[in-house]
């Protein structure tokens, strides 16, 4: 016979591998996003589509994942009494592919349409989109110490906050440059979007470790 706090405990430890799993996807996007601004970087135009197109295959296996882990949490039932809490953590970090699939195709199209990337510019980017996985690594310890407690995933978001004001003062000495730099305006634009969708990024997944906290008081 299981106890209904037994029960609890069984379907709070299936919601977070289901979490982590999601997590582990979402990470496998950026990797892809970060390997196409490094190429961007160094002008590696035909590594650049393929990876294009499979930013594009993973987000879409983000999307499929989302809607598996909202069914799962459906079907675990009232028993979990924060599966909102659960659901946040995986919309927040949905919300991270997406910005991967924009950062992939304003690249791609600097690169099709032949416009001109000052190369230190190019190298500053892939430098930010460095630090951007940086401060998820550091997500991805805080949301595995919610098997040690709460005292340990409190500790480790510390190191996520610290990292995102990392990207944050990188971010704006860059879009100065870029804004300072004499690229055409359809060229300036595209590139302060990318590098905006990159400072998002960081700002997501520091959203995502406050999310984690908030699960930490309830396992």
């Amino acid at each position: 016979m299981v106890l209904p706090i037994e029960a609890e405990h069984r379907a709070k430890r299936r919601a977070l591998r289901l979490c982590q799993e999601h997590l582990r996807k979402v990470m496998d996007v950026y990797r892809k996003v970060m390997q196409l601004v490094d190429a961007f970087a160094d002008e590696n135009c035909s590594l650049l589509s393929t990876l294009y197109e499979e930013v594009e295959r993973l987000g879409d296996e983000v999307d499929d994942s989302k809607r598996t882990v909202a069914q799962e949490l459906v079907e675990i039932g009232a028993i979990l009494l924060n599966r909102e809490d659960f659901l946040r953590f995986t919309d927040v970090t949905s919300e991270i592919a997406d910005f991967c699939k924009g950062i992939a195709f304003r690249v791609s199209q600097l690169t099709e349409r032949g416009w001109s990337v000052p190369l230190n510019l190019r190298k500053e980017t892939s430098n930010l989109a460095g630090a951007v996985f940086d401060v998820f690594t550091k997500l991805r310890d805080t949301f595995l110490m919610l098997n040690y407690g709460s005292p340990k995933v409190l500790e480790k978001a510390k190191d996520v906050e610290v990292a995102e004001r990392k990207v944050d003062n990188m971010y704006r000495e860059l879009e100065m440059n870029i804004l300072n730099s004499e690229m055409g305006i359809p060229t300036l634009l595209l590139m302060r979007d990318i590098i905006q969708l990159l400072e998002d990024t960081a700002d997501r997944i520091e959203d995502a470790a406050d999310a984690t906290r908030i699960l930490a008081f309830a396992i």
